[in-house]
């Protein structure tokens, strides 16, 4: 792993977009979400574009991060502050527990860790 923790998560690079209707149709596809093979990438990309606005709005100094290794372990969303990691995963179904990349566990000072599905967005948007 990098030893610098910044360059380290900003690495890997993902575009999401402030509107799915965008995504959409850019993709293609206006299908209900029920029927799309890509409703998890839908998800996630609303999900984190409404945590970013809503940041945004309240003036958060989080900084946002994605990380992936080159094993393909990869956490959805990391949010650092006051240079304590929190991070989450996004699941369109909601599933019990999440698993988080032991070696980025390992590595880092998490302060905490959160499954994100639409039971609960709302949590994690406001």
């Amino acid at each position: 792993m990098n030893k610098n923790v910044r360059n380290e998560i900003r690495k890997g690079k993902k575009i999401y977009f402030w509107d799915n209707g965008i995504r959409n149709a850019i993709v293609g596809n206006f299908q209900p979400v029920q029927s799309r093979t890509d409703a998890g990438a839908l998800w996630e990309n609303f999900i984190i574009s409404e945590r970013l606005k809503n940041n945004r709005y309240n003036e958060s100094d989080a900084k946002s991060y994605f990380w992936r290794t080159t094993q393909q372990q990869e956490i959805d969303y990391i949010e650092e502050v006051n240079s304590a990691y929190h991070l989450f995963e996004f699941k369109w179904k909601e599933k019990k527990n999440a698993r988080f990349s032991k070696t980025f566990l390992r590595s880092y000072t998490v302060a905490s860790q959160k499954l994100v599905h639409p039971g609960n967005m709302e949590e994690f948007i406001l």
